[in-house]
């Protein structure tokens, strides 16, 4: 019998496994396209998440779904980080999201922007260009988005129509990394304002 998690679980382990090769290679060229990370040693994702400046948004969504654990705990994820501007683009719908009755799709929602493993733009960047095209991870949430490259940008797709930009320099905390984007990532199905 064929598991139906043992694709996307290869490659998060490919991609993971690429993670460390940046500290092996006596290389410092990035791959075009790649985003710095600024390096956090001691804090949690949770605290570095606090102390960005554009997330307020986000921090007030995980703080409404009550995720902050995952943010706090060992586990080791990657955070697809919507921006203050693209919560505002959401406008009304982005409110209507907030409300205590929506928590269980604000809850999906915020898991297809999660990510397992400790995945760096540049170990993205560097994915697609090894690949020679798109790369495809599944999310906390069991949907897939798919990384691409888009001239030097890299960009991400959730496959219902939203994509978004790495906005910002990622962090990297103890417990995973946080890369800013542009757009929340939105499936077609989400309640609107």
């Amino acid at each position: 019998m064929k598991s139906t998690f043992s694709k996307p679980l290869m490659l998060a382990a490919a991609i993971s496994g690429l993670a460390l090769l940046p500290a092996c290679s006596s290389e410092s060229e990035e791959p075009a396209g790649a985003a710095s990370t600024q390096k956090e040693g001691t804090r949690t994702m949770a605290a570095s998440l606090n102390e960005l400046p554009d997330m307020a948004a986000l921090n007030g969504a995980i703080s409404s779904a009550e995720l902050g654990s995952i943010f706090d705990g060992p586990g080791s994820y990657t955070l697809l980080a919507p921006n203050d501007s693209a919560f505002e683009a959401l406008g009304d719908r982005g409110q209507v999201l907030m409300q205590e009755e929506q928590r269980p799709i604000l809850v999906g929602l915020l898991r297809e922007h999660i990510l397992p493993g400790h995945l760096t733009p540049e170990n993205i960047a560097k994915a697609i260009e090894d690949k020679g095209g798109d790369v495809t991870m599944t999310t906390l949430g069991g949907g897939d988005v798919t990384f691409s490259m888009d001239g030097d940008a890299v960009t991400v797709s959730n496959g219902d129509g939203s994509s978004a930009r790495f906005a910002s320099t990622a962090t990297a905390a103890t417990n995973g990394v946080i890369i800013p984007v542009d757009t929340v990532l939105v499936p077609q199905d989400a309640p609107q304002g």
